[in-house]
């Protein structure tokens, strides 16, 4: 089994093989007759382990400010409030927080986001992405090619743009400066020369802890040698075609980078994320790419009620970003999981402490972004159009599909790695696998969409996306797959098509 870093990116190192990680619902009110100020005065526990928690109200001014004197007299400490969407951010000590809070008027759950206390634990890494390692002389081959055909220095080696198009695309309309994509991940490093070009740090922040740091430079990397996953997505989505390596799927919008990842564990906890949502909101951002799921949970259950608050508090922060006009992108996951089965079984939650083994139903128990209502889920596919060995499928909950890499599916020279070659920190490149790697292509689709057809809406966007894809059809003789040839569970409504994007 992958350790707890590799569970929650979805982006799978190579060659490692498989990790297991790839308008909401609103939940019932929960609010009581008791008020605020119903809370006993007396002190109040303070000897359990400090956890954050997010306590979601009713959005409005006077409610927010009620239910914060009532957190302080349940021994909480308000980290940040999301007035707009009645989202707040809380640190406590207190065992019987949740319990406690949740009796309050005006609170509609109340959860706690981890199951370990605040503070890092360190993981090490079990390999690392894949450099490019081809001969000299097949480089320079390459590179020559390239020249000769108006390409990227490496970008025979990125089978994935021609299978969407991209290629011929970016002849047309590379992108509007006009349009931006988020990468909410670890971070990203703007100095990289495939996305300075492109980089936009006036929307982009570092979100850690719940509170957006707009600090120069706060948004790359902690740890470049492991936190490469954002600057690879990045570099899929909007590397520059400035003569200095790759390409990206739209290379003339601009990017933004919102690191959600704690140091060290490198986990995406629910108050981070919300963070991440909200500020994409209130900067203009077009689109959100999401290849990863919240921590610790792989799937949050609603009748949990600390699940059910993370549920809650992300869900009303994705929906206030689509609100604004972003769409929202998210990876599938690489466990090779059917999202519409009845029954799944999760041996990896919770990844912040000890997992233990439980069944659940994905119709009741949500991947958080991935399953979120509004939200594109992307699946994973090769070379060879087909489901990627790992990539999480199922009839309605995938949307499309996109290029993520598989090492079973292996492209002609001169590429001859089936993976997906993208940034890394430091200027370099590199191959990695995953759904990870294939929600950034849609999310450049998605740019090029915004960017031919400025006025539409994230729906409509969605839609396009949709009606434009290519749908392989179900493999023969594959049960996996279930559905028509124009839908199925394979590749939703199909595999994205930059160029009927910026043509149609």
């Amino acid at each position: 089994m992958a350790h707890p870093r590799s569970r929650r990116a979805r982006a799978l190192a190579v060659p490692l093989g498989l990790a297991l990680t790839a308008s909401l619902g609103f939940l019932p009110n929960a609010a009581t007759a008791a008020s605020p100020d119903s809370v006993p005065a007396a002190a109040v526990s303070t000897d359990g382990p400090l956890l954050s928690y997010v306590v979601n109200t009713t959005p409005d001014h006077a409610t927010v400010g009620k239910v914060a004197k009532a957190i302080a007299k349940a021994g909480g400490k308000v980290i940040t409030s999301h007035e707009q969407i009645g989202v707040i951010v809380v640190h406590s000590a207190n065992p019987k927080f949740a319990a406690t809070i949740r009796g309050v008027s005006g609170v509609q759950s109340a959860g706690a986001t981890r199951t370990a206390p605040l503070k890092p634990s360190g993981t090490t890494d079990v390999g690392k992405p894949q450099k490019v390692n081809l001969p000299a002389s097949q480089l320079k081959a390459a590179g020559t090619t390239a020249k000769a055909n108006g390409q990227e220095p490496l970008e025979p080696l990125q089978w994935d743009l021609p299978t969407i198009k991209a290629d011929k695309a970016a002849k047309v309309n590379p992108g509007s400066k006009d349009v931006t994509v988020a990468v909410i991940d670890t971070g990203v490093d703007d100095t990289h020369p495939d996305l300075r070009p492109n980089f936009s740090a006036k929307q982009s922040a570092n979100c850690v802890g719940g509170v957006a740091d707009t600090s120069k430079g706060s948004w790359r990397p902690y740890d470049p040698e492991n936190d490469y996953h954002g600057t690879h997505v990045a570099g899929s989505i909007a590397a520059a075609r400035n003569g200095a390596g790759v390409a990206g799927v739209a290379p003339g919008v601009k990017i933004s980078a919102i690191k959600v990842s704690e140091p060290e564990t490198s986990l995406f906890f629910a108050e981070s994320v919300v963070c991440a949502f909200v500020f994409a909101a209130e900067h203009g951002v077009e689109v959100t790419n999401n290849s990863y799921y919240v921590d610790p949970w792989m799937f949050n259950c609603k009748d949990d009620a600390d699940q059910a608050a993370i549920l809650d508090a992300v869900g009303r922060a994705a929906k206030y970003a689509e609100r604004k006009g972003a769409i929202n992108v998210a990876a599938a996951g690489n466990s090779n999981l059917d999202l519409a089965a009845d029954k799944l079984v999760d041996t990896s939650s919770p990844n912040d402490s000890t997992p233990v083994e439980r069944t659940i139903s994905p119709k009741t128990c949500w991947d958080v972004p991935t399953q979120l209502p509004g939200t594109v889920t992307v699946a994973a596919t090769g070379v060879n159009k087909a489901k990627s060995y790992y990539s999480n499928f199922g009839l309605g909950p995938v949307d499309v599909a996109a290029p993520g890499g598989d090492k079973t599916q292996v492209p002609e020279l001169p590429a001859k790695n089936g993976n997906i070659l993208s940034t890394m920190p430091g200027g370099d490149w590199a191959y990695l696998a995953g759904t990870s790697m294939a929600s950034p292509h849609v999310s450049g689709v998605a740019a090029l969409l915004k960017s031919a057809h400025p006025k539409a809406s994230p729906q409509e966007i969605q839609w396009l996306l949709k009606a434009q894809a290519d749908n392989p059809g179900c493999p023969t003789g594959d049960a996996t797959c279930t559905g028509t040839k124009h839908v199925n569970s394979h590749f939703g409504y199909g595999i994205v098509d930059a160029l009927d994007a910026v043509k149609k």
